[in-house]
C-alpha cells in the first residue's frame, strides 16, 4: 500500500521546482539473517528517505534516514530494489511489481531534484566559509525579505485591479454598435493594457529580487551551517582526546610509586573508615528512605524517592576500589601482551556442520580463542577477592551475604567483551596462581575430566576464607547462538564464623554466530545459601531484550534470613557495579500483573558494594583482558610442568604466531586422543581378564562428600605447594 501525498506542479520552463514529491507507504526492509525482511513505514520527503517501525513512530522515533542526493538505485529481481549510500546497502522489497515501479520512479525523481538542489547550493562563487551571522545581520536579512514580500503583495493588488478594469473594457468593446464610440473605447483599452503590462513587469521584477535575495542568504546560511558542523566535529574530537588523556593520567597516577607508599600509610585509617561506613549504613535510620516494590517471584522494581546520602556513603567504597585496582602492578607484573593479529576467518564456514554438538567437541582453530585456558578463566573469578576479605571481617551474616553476592556477580564483569573461546585444558593440566604476598591467597586448578570437560579449583586465603569448586561445562551450538551452561557448585567457607556458602553459575550465551557482531549475555538465577544460618540470597540475571525498558545486563536480588524475612535489596548490573539497600519496613501492596502479589519495601539509601575496575589501555587490541588477566599467562619459574603457562599452542597464540599455534594445537589434541585410546584399550583388557579396570585419577584432587551440604565433589587433597617447595614434580604426567 503506497500513498501519494502531494505532487509538485512543474514550472513553465519544464524543470521541476525544488521540493520533491512526498511519498509514504509500507516496504519490507532486510534486517539480518535472524529476522530476515521486516515491514517498515517509509517516508520520502525533501530528498530524504526515512523509515519507522510504525506510522505512530513518525512523531518521536526515526529508525534511519537515507540521503538521496548521493544514493545509487539498483533494481533487482521481482519487487526488489537496492539503495546504496556511503558504503551501506539497503535491500527493500515491495508487495507488488507495480508498487515497486512506483517507488523506484519516485526515488529516481527525488534523487534528480536533490542533486539539482545540491549543485545550485554549491554555486556560490569563490567566497570561503563565513562565520556564523550575528543577530543584526539576520534581522536585516529578514527585514529585506519582508519588504520584498510587501512589494509583491502591492503588485498583486494592482494586477488584480488593472486586470479587472481591462476585462471590463474588453467586454464593452465587444458590445459596440456605433463606429464613433469605437475609437474612444479602443483608446481606453490600450491605456489599461499598458497599465497591466507595467504592473506585471513590476511583479516579475519584485519576484526576481525576492528570489535572488533569498538564494543569496540561503547560500550564506548553508556555509555558516557547514562551518558549525565542522566546529562541532572538531569539538567532539577534542573532547575524545581529553578523555583519553584523562584516562592515561589516571592510570599513571595509580601506577606511581608515591601512590603505593600512601596506600600503606593509610591502611589503618582506611580500615577504621570502612568500619564506620558499615555502622552508618546498616544501623543508622535515615530521614528520607527509598521505596522498593518486589513481586512475590523476586522480580524487583525500584522506585527511588531519595538518595540524599548515597553519594557520600559510596565515595569511600569507590576510592577503595580505585586503590585496589592498581595493586596488580605493584610487583612489576606485566601490564600488556602482544596485540592481537588481524586474521579474518569465517566462523559459519566451520560451524555450519556442527549444529547440535557440544562446543568442546567442535574442532576450532585458535583464531576464535583467547590465549588463556579454561583453568585460567576460572582463576580470573578472584579478580575482586577483596570483597571476600571484607566479608570475612563482617560480624553480621546478612551483611556478609551481601558481599558474597556481589562477589558472585563480579566474576561476570570481565566477560562483557570477551567473545574469544578459552583453550580446552588437556586432561591433567593444572594452573596455579600464587598471590600470597600481594593479596594473601593462592589458587590451584586441575582438569579432572576431558569428556565431559570438568575442572576442580581450590583457593585458600590468609584473610580467613577458603573457596573450592568443581565445574563441568555443558555447551551447545544452536545455529544462531552458543549456550554455555556451567554445572556444579561453588563453596565458600569463612574460618572464624564457620559460615558455609554454596551457589551455582548462570548460563552464558554468545549471540550473532551467523552474522553480525558477537555479543555475550548472562541470564538465569543464582541461589546463594548459607548452610550454617540458613540465610539465602536470590539473584536474578535479566536476559537482554530489545523491547525491554530495563537497564541492560540488569541484576536484582533480595537477602532473606532463615525465616524468610527480607533484610537487604540488591541491584546493579553484572558488567559495572552492585549496590545494597537495608530494608527498614515492609508492607503488602496491591496485586501485580498476572496475579502476582507485590511487597513494598522501605529502605535506606543504597550503598555501593562493588564497582568494576577500568580496562587497561589498549585493551581492545589485547583481547579485552583485565589487569589480572594480562598477568595470568605470564611465565613464572618453579610451576608444575603441567601448568597452563607452559602449554605451547597457547604461548604461540599469545605471541601472535597463529599458524604455528594451530599446528601445535592439532599435535596436542592428537596426542590426547592417542592417550584416551590407550586407556580404553587397557580397560577392555582388564575387563577381558576379569579384573577391575583402573579409571583415571586426578593428581591433586580427590572425590569426597561434604559433611555439611552432603554434596559429593572433588576437593583438594593437598601436596601441591609442598611439591613446589621441594621442586619435586616426579608425579606429574607429560601432557605437552
Amino acid at each position: 500500500m503506497t500513498e501519494l501525498v502531494a505532487r509538485t506542479l512543474p514550472s513553465p520552463s519544464g524543470v521541476q521546482s525544488p521540493g520533491p514529491d512526498t511519498y509514504k507507504g509500507w516496504l519490507f526492509k532486510w534486517t539480518n539473517y535472524l529476522k530476515g525482511y521486516q515491514r517498515r513505514w517509509f517516508v520520502l520527503s525533501n530528498g530524504l528517505l526515512s523509515y519507522y517501525r510504525t506510522q505512530a513512530e513518525m512523531a518521536h522515533t526515526c529508525r534511519g534516514t537515507i540521503t538521496l542526493a548521493t544514493v545509487h538505485i539498483e533494481v533487482g529481481d521481482t519487487c526488489h530494489f537496492v539503495l546504496t549510500s556511503g558504503g551501506r546497502s539497503y535491500h527493500l522489497k515491495a508487495c507488488s511489481e507495480g508498487e515497486c515501479q512506483r517507488w523506484v520512479s519516485a526515488l529516481q525523481q527525488a534523487k534528480a531534484n536533490a542533486t539539482q538542489m545540491m549543485h545550485q547550493s554549491d554555486d556560490s562563487g569563490d567566497e570561503g566559509p563565513l562565520s556564523q551571522p550575528d543577530r543584526a545581520l539576520i534581522q536585516g536579512a529578514l527585514k529585506n525579505l519582508v519588504s520584498k514580500l510587501d512589494d509583491l503583495s502591492t503588485c498583486n493588488e494592482l494586477i488584480g485591479k488593472h486586470g479587472a478594469a481591462l476585462q471590463r473594457s474588453l467586454s464593452e468593446l465587444e458590445d459596440l454598435r456605433a463606429t464613433i464610440d469605437g475609437a474612444d473605447k479602443l483608446k481606453t483599452v490600450n491605456e489599461r493594457a499598458t497599465l497591466f503590462r507595467i504592473t506585471s513587469n513590476a511583479m516579475i521584477n519584485a519576484c526576481q529580487d525576492f528570489v535572488d535575495l533569498a538564494e543569496a542568504h540561503s547560500r550564506r546560511w548553508q556555509r555558516a551551517l557547514q562551518y558549525e558542523r565542522e566546529q562541532r566535529h572538531h569539538l567532539e574530537d577534542t573532547i575524545e582526546q581529553l578523555a583519553k588523556q584523562h584516562n592515561s593520567l589516571e592510570r599513571a597516577w595509580r601506577e606511581s610509586p608515591s601512590t603505593h607508599n600512601k596506600d600503606s600509610e593509610r591502611t589503618a585509617e582506611g580500615e577504621s573508615s570502612e568500619e564506620n561506613d558499615d555502622i552508618e549504613f546498616f544501623d543508622a535510620m535515615e530521614d528520607s528512605p527509598a521505596f522498593i516494590t518486589v513481586p512475590a517471584d523476586d522480580q524487583i522494581k525500584h522506585r527511588h524517592l531519595s538518595s540524599m546520602t548515597s553519594g557520600s556513603l559510596s565515595s569511600n567504597w569507590s576510592q577503595e576500589d580505585n586503590d585496589n585496582s592498581s595493586t596488580y602492578l605493584r610487583r612489576g607484573r606485566r601490564c600488556r601482551i602482544p596485540d592481537k593479529p588481524n586474521y579474518s576467518l569465517n566462523l559459519w564456514s566451520i560451524m555450519k556442520n556442527c549444529i547440535g554438538k557440544e562446543l568442546s567437541k567442535i574442532p576450532m582453530p585458535v583464531n576464535f580463542n583467547e590465549p588463556l585456558s579454561m583453568l585460567q578463566r576460572l582463576t580470573e573469578d578472584l579478580e575482586y577477592s577483596e570483597l571476600l576479605d571484607r566479608a570475612a571481617r563482617c560480624d553480621s551474616s546478612l551483611e556478609q551475604m551481601c558481599l558474597v553476592a556481589a562477589f558472585s556477580v563480579s566474576s561476570y564483569s570481565t566477560t562483557i567483551y570477551r567473545t574469544g573461546k578459552p583453550f580446552n585444558p588437556l586432561l591433567g593440566e593444572t594452573y596455579e596462581l600464587d598471590r600470597m604476598e600481594e593479596y594473601g591467597y593462592r589458587s590451584i586448578c586441575e582438569q579432572i575430566s576431558h569428556h565431559p570437560p570438568a575442572a576442580a579449583h581450590h583457593v585458600t586465603s590468609q584473610h580467613g576464607w577458603t573457596l573450592w569448586q568443581e565445574i563441568t561445562i555443558d555447551s551447545k551450538f544452536r545455529g544462531k547462538y552458543i549456550s554455555i551452561m556451567p554445572l556444579g557448585s561453588i563453596h565458600l567457607k569463612f574460618h572464624s564464623s564457620g559460615n558455609h556458602y554454596v551457589w551455582s553459575k548462570v548460563t552464558s550465551t554468545v549471540h550473532n554466530i551467523i552474522v553480525g557482531k558477537l555479543w555475550i549475555d548472562q541470564s538465569g538465577d543464582i541461589i546463594i545459601a548459607n548452610h550454617r544460618t540458613k540465610d539465602t540470597c536470590h539473584l536474578k540475571f535479566s536476559p537482554y531484550s530489545y523491547f525491554s525498558r530495563d537497564v541492560p545486563r540488569k541484576v536484582t536480588g533480595v537477602v532473606t534470613d532463615s525465616e524468610g524475612t527480607a533484610h537487604y535489596i540488591l541491584s546493579g548490573t553484572w558488567d559495572d557495579k552492585m549496590e545494597s539497600a537495608k530494608i527498614i519496613e515492609s508492607s503488602h501492596g496491591c496485586g501485580g500483573s498476572e496475579g502476582k502479589q507485590k511487597t513494598v519495601y522501605q529502605t535506606l539509601p543504597s550503598k555501593l558494594l562493588w564497582k568494576k575496575y577500568p580496562l587497561p589501555e589498549n585493551a581492545e587490541n589485547m583481547h579485552y583482558f583485565s589487569s589480572l588477566a594480562l598477568t595470568l599467562n605470564e611465565p613464572e619459574d618453579g610451576v608444575a610442568p603441567t601448568d597452563s603457562r607452559l602449554r605451547p599452542d597457547q604461548r604461540l597464540m599469545e605471541a601472535g604466531l597463529w599458524d604455528e599455534a594451530n599446528a601445535e594445537k592439532q599435535r596436542l589434541e592428537e596426542r590426547q586422543r592417542m592417550e584416551r585410546r590407550k586407556r580404553e584399550a587397557q580397560a577392555n583388557l582388564a575387563l577381558q581378564e576379569g579384573r577391575e579396570a583402573e579409571s583415571y585419577q586426578p593428581l591433586w584432587f580427590e572425590k569426597r562428600t561434604d559433611s555439611e551440604t552432603g554434596d559429593s565433589t572433588y576437593m583438594y587433597r593437598g601436596g601441591y605447594w609442598e611439591a613446589k617447595d621441594r621442586q619435586d614434580w616426579s608425579q606429574c604426567r607429560a601432557i605437552f
